[in-house]
């Protein structure tokens, strides 16, 4: 598919539902930003995810596995089911689990996660909107004192976070990572330009802008199709090349989100286009993006 083969994919989700609850998967399903989630909403599990990136002409050497908004009550039953693939397969090699950390004894929970080999971060998605089709969350939870508390733990069992949240949060995310400087932050799937209007753009510039000039925050460049679900090269082009400006290659990475962006594409087709996209960068750059950023990040 490209001269460039992706050696780790940093954000990709596997799920077993007769063993977890997913309840965006489970009937009555909902539709949101990614439409219709029937086509996925079956079990995915590492031999799916191998031949989808096969077929592509993918063969990863590592993965980052993210929650994948298991109900939060089956978040520790996720990882343990993961730690039990990856002690008898290899994969994934790294593990990012979930915690609502607004609750107040999250503490005892992350401490769980953290006791597992695999596991290197927290996700808690906290994408916040005031159109009810577009928000994940029924209230911005970057603007409350106990989820906060909660994120003030993680540096303490040296866990990351992944942050998937849209543009107009951008601005209380850079604010929280300057007030955490230990706790390495990973932006998801490219800031998620969810509104492409003149606001919507404006606002993701100077958030990605806000983000880059924290240290300790890093970036996936994944999701877009999410947004855009008649994509191409072109239409991905402005937000690829500008959050690798803002961010460097040493603080970007690749990553695919299957299965959720096999709705609107193939490994071959979503790897091609960074191939295409990033046919400037040097060789050093492109071994970075696809892969030395995500094994530094994630340690693995």
């Amino acid at each position: 598919m490209s001269e460039q083969p992706i050696l780790v994919d940093a954000h990709m989700h596997l799920w077993d539902l007769e063993r977890i609850r997913y309840p965006w998967l489970t009937p009555p399903l909902a539709v949101g930003i990614t439409g219709d989630v029937t086509p996925i909403a079956r079990n995915y599990l590492l031999d799916d995810y191998l031949r989808d990136a096969a077929q592509g002409g993918v063969h990863p050497a590592k993965i980052v596995h993210i929650e994948a908004g298991a109900h939060p009550a089956d978040a520790l039953a996720e990882t343990r089911w993961l730690q039990d693939l990856a002690d008898r397969r290899g994969f994934p090699q790294a593990i990012v689990a979930h915690a609502e950390l607004e609750k107040p004894d999250v503490g005892a929970l992350l401490e769980r996660h953290a006791a597992h080999r695999n596991v290197r971060g927290i996700r808690q998605i906290l994408n916040w909107h005031p159109d009810p089709a577009k928000t994940y969350t029924p209230r911005d939870l970057l603007t409350e004192q106990a989820w906060h508390a909660g994120f003030a733990q993680l540096a303490r069992h040296g866990l990351s976070f992944d942050l998937q949240i849209y543009p107009d949060q951008m601005s209380a995310a850079a604010r929280l990572a300057a007030r955490h400087p230990d706790t390495r932050i990973v932006l998801n799937h490219t800031g998620m330009p969810v509104d492409k209007d003149g606001h919507g753009l404006a606002a993701w510039r100077a958030g990605i802008r806000l983000l880059a000039a924290q240290p300790n925050v890093a970036v996936k460049i994944s999701g877009l199709a999410m947004l855009d679900w008649r994509w191409s090269v072109q239409s991905l082009r402005p937000f690829v090349l500008e959050t690798l400006q803002r961010f460097g290659a040493a603080r970007t990475m690749l990553a695919s989100n299957f299965p959720v962006e096999r709705l609107f594409g193939t490994f071959g087709q979503f790897y091609a286009a960074y191939a295409d996209l990033l046919a400037g960068a040097s060789l050093a750059e492109r071994a970075d993006l696809f892969a030395g950023t995500a094994e530094r990040i994630y340690r693995i």
